[in-house]
């Protein structure tokens, strides 16, 4: 009776130490997150996903260009489909500032287009310019996925590149690289703007070389989740067996 209690005893000691010494965090190595970062989704949870991309640029003179596209999936979807449309606007002036020819220069900047992930940038040559490079992620529940928006402008075709320009200058939007690319060049050296979705990327860049241009690169991803799971529990079945860490102090 004795021999059977400290065996029992030494059992406890030896699973609760080795518990302790077991269970410690690891270092997971930037390639293996690199496999994992955003990519973990229950089956069948996402029901609806779009993108809405913007890109415009005024000058001193109050001219502009600009480009917006849009895309909406849902499980109805044939075929995901960009549609484009370019907008421009005379300033005559008006803000009474005269446009004067770009003297700025930036340099580098090469390896940008091959970045990953997120990748926002703005390089300044000039005087009393803004700019702003702005992502937003807005993830929402659903019972059901939500109404599709009518397709507003342009259809946009693999290979294709959609054109416009005016004063202020010339706005692209290809597709390339699997993606889309939105491409503003300013008249008179006063610089590049440019962002685009592609080989699992989002760059935003903007490069001014003259002064008192408003510069604006915007990224929306909609997302909605359906919250009817097959069954009560079930979609956040492995964060409830986390909590029972909590207790253990990780």
């Amino acid at each position: 009776m004795k021999t059977s209690y400290w065996l029992a005893a030494a059992c406890l000691v030896a699973s609760t130490s080795g518990f302790a010494n077991g269970f410690k965090p690891i270092e997971i190595k930037d390639q293996e997150l690199a496999e994992l970062r955003g990519r973990y989704v229950m089956p069948g949870r996402i029901i609806s996903f779009g993108v809405v991309m913007s890109s415009s640029w005024r000058n001193a003179s109050g001219d502009m260009i600009g480009a917006s596209t849009s895309m909406q999936i849902q499980a109805a979807t044939v075929k995901p489909q960009f549609y484009v449309s370019t907008y421009s606007h005379s300033g005559g002036g008006n803000s009474g500032n005269s446009q004067e020819h770009g003297t700025g220069s930036v340099t580098g900047g090469a390896n940008l287009t091959v970045t990953q992930g997120i990748t926002q940038v703005t390089r300044a040559a000039g005087d009393g310019n803004s700019s702003n490079n702005n992502i937003s992620i807005d993830v929402k529940e659903a019972s059901t996925a939500p109404a599709l928006v009518p397709s507003q402008g342009q259809a946009l075709m693999a290979g294709q590149t959609i054109t416009g320009g005016n004063a202020a200058g010339n706005v692209a939007v290809s597709a390339t690289g699997g993606g889309i690319q939105m491409a503003i060049t300013a008249n008179n050296n006063q610089g590049s703007a440019m962002q685009q979705v592609a080989q699992g990327g989002l760059l935003q860049n903007t490069r001014l070389l003259g002064n008192s241009n408003m510069v604006s690169n915007l990224t929306q991803l909609n997302v909605v989740l359906n919250n009817n799971g097959p069954s009560a529990g079930a979609l956040d079945c492995n964060l409830t067996q986390l909590n029972a860490l909590r207790t253990l102090g990780y």
